[in-house]
């Protein structure tokens, strides 16, 4: 029995929780959702970050294309459904405290919306931020 993440930080290697429980412990915020970080798999480059709810993340592991849930929409968005960009998910992570989720894709061409590779495309530097794609 999956009791809470802090609970399960002493278990040892290889234990094993059915996934059913592990979702109700989730930390999701007022409006059910968790930030979900997009990675490339072959390179490990962070693509983007979106957010998810139970719903999705059950329709992803379902069907091995990533689904978020937008916020400006209101409405589910499978990635690459108008771009053909698709994310196909190769392992799915939760953090330490249950509060965010990796998602190890592999990406089918650009992650952003901006048809750059990643969404962090903006750099930091001496007090500038420089456009770095």
């Amino acid at each position: 029995m999956f009791e809470s993440f802090k609970k399960a930080e002493y278990a040892s290697d290889n234990s094993q929780f059915e996934l059913t429980q592990v979702l109700t412990k989730l930390k999701v915020n007022d409006d059910g959702l968790i930030p979900a970080i997009a990675q490339d798999c072959d390179s490990g480059d962070v693509l983007m970050m979106a957010w998810m709810n139970r719903q999705s993340i059950e329709e992803t592991l379902k069907t091995g294309r990533v689904c978020y849930w937008s916020r400006s929409r209101q409405c589910y968005w499978r990635k690459g459904e108008s771009s053909g960009h698709h994310q196909n998910l190769i392992e799915m992570r939760f953090d330490c405290d249950g509060d965010a989720i990796l998602l190890k894709v592999k990406q089918l061409g650009p992650a952003c919306h901006t048809e750059r590779r990643s969404c962090f495309y903006w750099r930091v530097d001496s007090g500038k931020i420089v456009l770095d794609s």
